[in-house]
């Protein structure tokens, strides 16, 4: 059946811009997924759902061209398994795994090994499970036996990396198979760092959340507490209004530019250019001191709240802001054109860590990555919510899929987004910048979905009784690049896996919910 099909079956869902609901039997279930990759379309989030005692589902969210389709599948007369995806698309394997270690949800995927649980909890235990009883005692369960695939052959060994690492850097296992210094392959585990946030957002109240939200992966911390926010005005059937939405525009392009920034130092200093992290580090401090003077924060956490923003910009700062960006987009062209003239930075990011657009077509590469390696897919454009539709966001994209078309997707970004900066700022439509929000009903349901810096970003909200919460899943788009990384890294050598994953630069903790 052709995707459109699919979407001529569905209802509008009340909690997202262009995005359809439909509840499918178990053949169906892989029938959507297998009909969505045909047309092109992307898995954006995959979830379990055993939040009311005796009813348990599993939840997958798609884009297309059509728009956004969710869809649900019941899996309570399937003995436990549910038809897996992982042909189709090959990241809901992990996802898979997940929701198996979550809620008790066990796929037909043939890789049965866990992937969040790490021994944190018995193996019967299943922390999203309704009704589900908890663990004895606090003694620690027995380590997983986990079994990294082997490569064989004459000079191949293995070289592990982590998962501790040195400095701040959170944890995470890469196994790397090498002949001399070439990788042959990469196998990551990742989810050492467990938080049980979305068992947490089940204790909070509906109100309160978007502060846990924020902090699911505090470099998103915009994307998500709008995502959030979005979410639950869906569920209100309450718009915010537009001074609030361009409001939060501008806090989601000012965390656009402050990411780009310290990414562009860092990847400098990878290729042994320490002057671009030292003048990239000075331009994102100053920026964070001007965000702070104009918003209140200079990581701003707590500024997308229910109903709008926790504070309006006042027009003096408006002024000072509209100047600081436009001298930081001047200067930043100046340090691309000093990137591009050195030999050593361009010889270190070119042809490293390529991943062509049909790789990235086939593994599901999404964000900023993808748009490096020919997936030009960006929610800011492709499924708009206030005030993007009047912004007229632009594109920035590339089909080379190395280092330096990740670098180059940066710096392009860094300039539109502070074209989009210098619109808002001065062109703030009048009126409040929040306004009061109505409890949904309970059992509502809806999606928030925002364009962060790093890729498309997804937040799941149910509402429960008296302004509770009953369910409340995040999606990073990390999720869905991790696995294309131990392609990218193939065939290059060892030293060059710094740069390669910084060039992604993806998320541990936004993994480790």
């Amino acid at each position: 059946m052709p995707v459109a099909r699919w979407f001529e079956q569905a209802e509008p869902h009340a909690g997202a811009p262009r995005v359809w609901a439909l509840q499918v039997e178990a053949p169906a279930w892989r029938n959507v997924a297998q009909d969505v990759a045909a047309g092109g379309g992307r898995l954006l989030a995959l979830w379990g759902d055993t939040s009311l005692p005796g009813h348990a589902s599993v939840h997958a969210l798609y884009v297309a061209q059509s728009g956004g389709l969710a869809v649900e599948l019941p899996v309570a007369s399937l003995a436990g398994r549910y038809p897996g995806i992982e042909d189709a698309f090959p990241a809901a394997r992990r996802l898979q795994r997940a929701v198996f270690d979550l809620n008790g949800l066990r796929s037909t995927d043939e890789d049965e090994r866990p992937w969040l649980r790490h021994a944190a909890w018995p193996e019967e235990f299943h922390p999203l499970a309704a009704g589900g009883v908890e663990p004895a005692s606090e003694s620690p369960a027995p380590v997983d036996s986990y079994e990294f695939v082997r490569v064989q052959g004459d000079g191949v060994h293995e070289v592990p990396v982590g998962p501790v690492h040195a400095g701040i850097i959170e944890p995470g296992h890469f196994r790397f198979s090498i002949v001399g210094e070439k990788v042959l392959r990469l196998e990551q585990r990742l989810g050492y760092v467990h938080k049980g946030i979305e068992r947490r957002f089940q204790s909070l109240d509906l109100r309160d959340a978007q502060r846990l939200a924020a902090r699911v992966s505090g470099d998103s911390a915009v994307a998500f507490s709008w995502a959030y926010c979005q979410a639950l005005e869906g569920m209100a059937g309450a718009p915010v209004p537009p001074r609030s939405a361009w409001l939060r525009a501008l806090a989601l392009e000012l965390e656009r530019i402050a990411n780009h920034l310290g990414d562009l130092g860092a990847l400098g200093n990878d290729a042994g250019f320490a002057f671009g992290l030292a003048q990239f580090s000075r331009i994102k401090e100053l920026l964070l001191r001007s965000t702070e003077q104009a918003l209140g924060q200079r990581y701003l956490f707590d500024f997308v709240v229910p109903g709008g923003t926790s504070r309006d910009l006042e027009s003096a700062a408006a002024g000072h802001l509209a100047t600081h960006v436009r001298a930081l987009a001047r200067e930043s062209k100046r340090l691309k054109e000093i990137y591009d003239e050195h030999a050593g930075v361009r010889d270190r990011f070119a042809a490293a860590g390529t991943v062509a657009p049909e790789l990235a077509r086939r593994l599901g590469l999404i964000g900023l990555a993808g748009r490096a390696s020919g997936q030009d897919l960006d929610l800011r454009i492709d499924l708009p919510c206030e005030p993007f539709t009047g912004l007229g966001p632009v594109k920035c994209g590339s089909t080379d899929g190395d280092v330096l078309a990740r670098v180059v997707i940066r710096f392009d970004e860094l300039q539109e987004s502070c074209r989009l900066v210098e619109r808002i700022v001065t062109g703030l439509p009048p009126g409040p910048h929040a306004v009061p929000l109505p409890d949904p009903p309970a059992g509502a349901r809806g999606i928030g979905l925002i364009e962060g810096w790093r890729g498309p970003v997804v937040m799941v909200v149910t509402a429960g009784e008296g302004g509770s919460i009953r369910r409340c899943h995040p999606q990073d788009p990390s999720w869905h690049n991790w696995p294309v990384l131990e392609h990218a890294v193939i065939g290059n050598i060892v030293p060059d896996f710094p740069l390669i994953n910084k060039s992604f630069n993806l998320s541990y903790s936004g993994h480790d919910l």
